[in-house]
């Protein structure tokens, strides 16, 4: 675990941090071109754009490679500009294509005013464990758009089958942008064939997907790793998007995980939602679940390897250790990419009653608007992180307040419930380091002698918050 200021934890340009300064989009102009960066619309700057650090992917026995979600065997995209946005010339669609049938899971938001290709994923993904492609759109979020909404949701769908040659219960959707907004199908359906046509195994495809989907983010999410299992090589790639309306329960982020692994459905299916469980519900910015929630995993069965049927084999165990490092390094990079961000937010607990204490109470103390405040004004309030870790709930058993230890990056803030005559112009300082390079802030607690230990990971909050969120468009 880092516990002092550290370098960016995703690079910008020659190595650049992603400044506190650039975060506004008034500012983002004088940051970028300070540091010689072209952009080339008044929304998005392109090359600001740079692929998940390593240091964001946990150590373990995988290498990372490059690719991203092309990494992966048996795997086709593309990016495009359909011209969705409501300005700017970025790419606003991208297709994820499997060469045949691929195992397939999903996880979606818990919000009840799900937008309609959630709706659509969750029907198609009940009936089948395979599927062939994934469509996905920025600008218009196909949200409270009622029957209208579902229709541009199964015409997609019929199109994108008629281009690819595939059946419509192969394809899955996926939409970001401004909630009410039905997708403007007059530029979206002409696109579907040119998307469809130009798919390609690539790391500049992979990027370029990666790129298409994002909104507000300013950094683009995509990685990948591998790792010997039963002596074959698999790869996991994968590619996500999200900046603000992030909060656990699955965030406002879009995520596709591609797999070449072989690998049983069922067990498929549990350990994506496991990975799912230990990266992208444990991180918030805001505080704010998302209509669009979505993550899907493919697994194309191209690697070679024995099928894997037993999620407690030792294959079993090590994917889904490499899946759930993928999906905690593209949930982390969403928590660093958080809207009006000047750090990442790593708490670490320990001693709790088991694993599912410990991620409430790590949750609690990154979802507190207080503490994260405080860290964004480089105030080590240790009462705000107390307070916050004392709140958490659903837990099974509350811990006692005389076990509460608190540490903040290097320095010891309370011990036993009570507050440590510390240093704190030295806390201080660690968190205006911290946050002058846009490093990770840690939070270490200890609630006891119990085996649970658990993580999440946020943002501070700051004034840009409040602007960017002010001035974004309904």
């Amino acid at each position: 675990m880092a516990t002092a200021a550290s370098a960016p934890r995703v690079a910008v340009g020659q190595g650049a941090s992603m400044c506190a300064r650039a975060r506004s989009r008034g500012r983002r102009v004088r940051w970028i071109r300070a540091r010689g960066i072209d952009f080339t619309d008044a929304g998005c700057f392109e090359l600001a754009y740079a692929p998940v650090g390593e240091s964001l992917i946990p150590s373990g026995p995988w290498k990372t490679i490059e690719g991203g979600v092309c990494a992966a065997r048996g795997f086709k995209v593309a990016g495009y500009k359909a011209g969705l946005r409501a300005k700017g010339t970025r790419a606003d669609c991208a297709l994820i294509v499997a060469d045949d049938d691929a195992t397939c899971a999903g996880i979606f938001t818990t919000n009840v005013m799900c937008a309609a290709p959630v709706t659509f994923c969750k029907k198609q993904l009940a009936g089948k464990t395979t599927a062939r492609a994934l469509l996905i759109n920025a600008g218009q979020a196909n949200a409270a758009t009622g029957d209208a909404g579902a229709a541009d949701a199964r015409e997609t769908s019929k199109a994108l089958s008629e281009a690819l040659g595939v059946a419509e219960e192969d394809i899955l959707l996926m939409s970001t942008g401004v909630i009410g907004k039905r997708i403007k199908m007059d530029k979206f359906l002409p696109g579907i064939p040119i998307l469809a046509a130009n798919v390609e195994n690539s790391t500049a495809a992979a990027m370029a997907a990666a790129t298409a989907i994002c909104t507000t983010d300013l950094v683009r999410k995509t990685a990948a790793i591998e790792v010997d299992i039963g002596g074959v090589a698999v790869r996991v790639g994968g590619m996500a998007k999200g900046s603000g309306m992030i909060h656990p329960n699955m965030a406002t982020m879009l995520g596709c995980v591609t797999c070449d692994a072989s690998v049983a459905p069922d067990v498929w299916r549990t350990i994506t939602s496991r990975a799912g469980a230990a990266s992208f519900n444990q991180i918030s910015v805001d505080g704010d679940t998302s209509t669009n929630d979505s993550l899907v995993t493919f697994a194309s069965g191209k690697a070679g390897n024995a099928t894997i049927t037993d999620v407690n084999s030792p294959e079993g165990k090590l994917l889904e250790q490499a899946l759930t490092a993928m999906c905690r390094g593209l949930a982390k990079a969403i928590a660093w990419d958080g809207e009006g961000a000047t750090c990442l937010i790593e708490c670490n607990v320990s001693g709790a009653t088991d694993d599912e204490d410990a991620r409430v109470i790590a949750r609690s103390v990154i979802c507190s608007s207080l503490a994260k405040a405080a860290i964004f004004g480089h105030d080590p309030n240790w009462g705000r992180l107390a307070c916050a870790a004392g709140y958490a709930a659903p837990v099974k058993n509350r811990f006692d307040q005389k076990d509460l230890k608190l540490t903040l990056g290097p320095i010891q803030l309370m011990d036993k419930g009570q507050p440590l005559d510390f240093d704190a112009v030295a806390a201080s300082r660690y968190l205006k380091e911290t946050t002058g390079v846009h490093g990770t802030v840690v939070v270490d607690i200890s609630v006891g002698n119990g085996p649970g230990k658990g993580q999440a990971w946020g943002c501070d909050l700051s004034y840009d918050y409040v602007k960017i969120n002010a001035e974004y468009t309904t």
